[in-house]
């Protein structure tokens, strides 16, 4: 595989999947469960009162059903009960990263697939979560709370219910980010569970920093994401439009919640999608995504990046907070304690591409006194604060 040049206008683009683990989990011979999306996550927040605020009265997701420990929210396409669990506990992290399966018989393929790996696995047939029936939860090999399921409590689908929709409308749940040490390592299990490779970011030396994977004729239903882990980077719900995330810049404004933007607007090299990142009271990551693209044909090709080229992450070129390749959210075991993270090896992205002056980067060989003069220093941290 050639690497992108530096400055080049386009990401390679290439047939096969050009990441390769040296240390791989071992692959199960009981097939694995038939996934069919990435479909509902369990936050656990620290004051439900203030996390239900943020998910209803400015996001705008619908509540399925609460109690005084638990809401469940859904957004408007969903058919099914919950896309998210808010759960009240005393550390914010995640419990469960939810896929829907495509028959009961998957929950049966999970426990085989996971028990051969000598992964935890509990299931109850009458769901861990209320709306779901029969649920397997596994700690997968990378340290991931997963839950499969089938069986859901259907509810009423609110797409053509446009008296209860705002501007800034929540369509469904579109993708998971996990942040890991071992980028390879979790991309060739992901694909012992039937995901496929859609985009990648590398450098010259072929070390992989993120992919991004996918079950749903999407970019993604999970990206792995090097770092410290395992955590949560964020959990993305999807607009219809690119406008509806500006009125929910908008909103944000009004309401004096600006501070709840991390990052953007802005356009995302990879993917190619528009996108908000937000943080909720705990500090749980939210993205607000829209426009990416269709990736179901079998010879869909692989996207690389060069991690020099700084459209990858902005396709504007803007440079991106320190905080959001730093920060991210705890994940729990099945007992409901923190997993320890696991200190990343490979370079990281953030220190091969900012480096120990701040935002100074723009491209790999660029000389900073060549920009035009409104954008030199733009990406030195200094010159922002």
């Amino acid at each position: 595989m050639s690497a992108i040049t530096p400055g080049g206008p386009e990401p390679v683009v290439t047939d096969e999947d050009p990441i390769r683990a040296t240390d791989p989990v071992p692959t199960p011979s009981s097939p694995p469960p038939d996934i069919l999306r990435a479909a509902s996550m369990e936050l656990v927040v620290t004051d439900l009162a203030a996390s239900r605020r943020f998910y209803v009265d400015v996001l705008g997701l619908v509540v399925t059903e609460e109690d005084e420990d638990t809401v469940y929210l859904r957004s408007f396409e969903e058919f099914i009960h919950h896309n998210l669990v808010l759960r009240a506990g005393p550390v914010a992290a995640v419990a469960a990263l939810s896929f829907r399966v495509r028959s009961p018989a998957d929950l049966d393929r999970a426990v085989a697939f996971y028990g051969e790996l000598g992964c935890r696995v509990d299931r109850r047939a009458d769901g861990f979560a209320t709306g779901f029936g029969d649920s397997v939860r596994v700690v997968d090999p990378l340290g991931f709370p997963y839950e499969f399921f089938h069986d859901v409590q259907h509810v009423e689908r609110l797409a053509w219910r446009y008296d209860l929709h705002t501007p800034g409308t929540l369509v469904r749940l579109d993708h998971f980010n996990q942040v890991t040490p071992d980028v390879p390592r979790a991309v060739a299990h992901l694909e012992d569970l039937g995901f496929r490779v859609t985009e990648d970011i590398q450098d010259e030396a072929g070390t992989t920093y993120a992919a991004w994977m996918r079950r749903k004729p999407t970019v993604h239903d999970t990206a792995m994401t090097g770092g410290n882990g395992p955590r949560l980077h964020h959990v993305a719900f999807a607009t219809h439009e690119k406008h509806n995330i500006l009125a929910i810049c908008d909103k944000l404004g009004a309401l004096r919640r600006s501070d709840c933007i991390e990052r953007g607007p802005g356009r995302h090299g990879v993917s190619n999608a528009f996108y908000l990142y937000l943080r909720d009271p705990d500090g749980h990551r939210i993205e607000i995504y829209t426009q990416d693209y269709y990736t179901g044909d079998p010879d869909n090709p692989v996207v690389t990046w060069d991690v020099h080229d700084n459209q990858r992450r902005d396709w504007w070129g803007n440079p991106v907070v320190p905080s959001w390749y730093t920060e991210a959210s705890l994940v729990l075991d099945l007992d409901g304690v923190p997993q320890p993270v696991v200190a990343r090896t490979d370079t990281s992205e953030m220190e091969v591409t900012i480096g120990a002056d701040g935002f100074s980067y723009t491209r790999k060989g660029d000389d900073p006194e060549e920009l035009p003069s409104w954008k030199q220093g733009e990406y030195k941290l200094g010159h922002q604060l």
